[in-house]
């Protein structure tokens, strides 16, 4: 943890918005005409009626028990061929700020490429970004965030065998968890990381990145518009392209939605 503990309180570079129920917050910040722009805007809500996660997936949720969430800001100092960067700082913050939580246990969460928080292989946390490119930078991003805090029971625990089932804070520490201080760690560590974007740290971040990567250089099964094949994670390009060597030695270069984990429950 810093040093500085980060208030939720507006300022004249960050504001708060707290909703009750929205389709989703993703939703709510694409229709936002604020009088002045924030460096940061935070948009949290009890309950999301159509919460997305990526492509056509939905992401469940009980009202009031977990912590939804999105970020708008304007990467402008970004070149448009790094905005992965934005993923990697919004999961390096989140793995951060969640692992202090479960520290007891020492165990490690891992960043599932792109972007998913997994505790061992059941799945923390998901993201949906939606970037505006004007020209060569990132005019604005809406970083939108679910994270089971305090849900016990979920209708939809796997998908095909692909996702890993979901679970929880409070199913990882067996007891409820005061969403706002996770909130208030979060933010801590998104503007510390942020931060490093405008000092034009991307590398760095993005070593931090693949240090904390799940499966990498391990032996997995996955799949791809060819069918199934065991491979090995042992890259991903700052692009955020994933890159898999397979049993041939071939490499496979995949962007997002081009190849599955494969993921047995155990």
């Amino acid at each position: 943890m810093t040093d500085k503990h980060f208030c939720l309180d507006d300022s004249p570079w960050f504001r708060m918005v707290e909703l009750g129920e929205v389709t989703s917050t993703n939703d709510f910040l694409k229709a936002y005409r604020p009088l002045e722009e924030r460096r940061i805007t935070l948009v949290t809500a009890e309950h999301q009626t159509a919460g997305r996660g990526a492509g056509q997936n939905r992401w469940e949720s009980q009202p009031g028990q977990n912590l939804l969430f999105s970020l708008l800001v304007h990467p402008r100092h970004i070149p448009a061929h790094r905005m992965f960067v934005l993923s990697e700082v919004l999961a390096l913050a989140i793995r951060e700020a969640l692992n202090y939580q479960i520290s007891i246990f020492n165990f490690q969460l891992k960043i599932k490429w792109p972007n998913d928080i997994y505790y061992g292989d059941r799945k923390l946390c998901g993201m949906l970004i939606e970037n505006e490119l004007r020209g060569q930078t990132v005019e604005c991003s809406i970083l939108g965030v679910g994270i089971n805090i305090n849900q016990t029971e979920f209708k939809s625990p796997i998908m095909g065998g692909f996702r890993g089932a979901p679970i929880s804070l409070a199913q990882i520490l067996g007891c409820e968890v005061e969403r706002r201080f996770v909130l208030e760690a979060i933010m801590e560590h998104f503007t510390r990381y942020y931060e490093w974007t405008e000092q034009g740290r991307f590398d760095e971040l993005h070593e931090m990145y693949l240090a904390n990567l799940y499966r990498r250089d391990e032996l997995h099964r996955f799949c791809d518009a060819g069918g199934e094949f065991l491979g090995t994670i042992v890259d991903v390009e700052p692009t955020g392209h994933l890159i898999i060597v397979d049993e041939a030695s071939d490499r496979r270069r995949y962007a997002f939605k081009e190849v599955e984990y494969i993921i047995k429950e155990k």
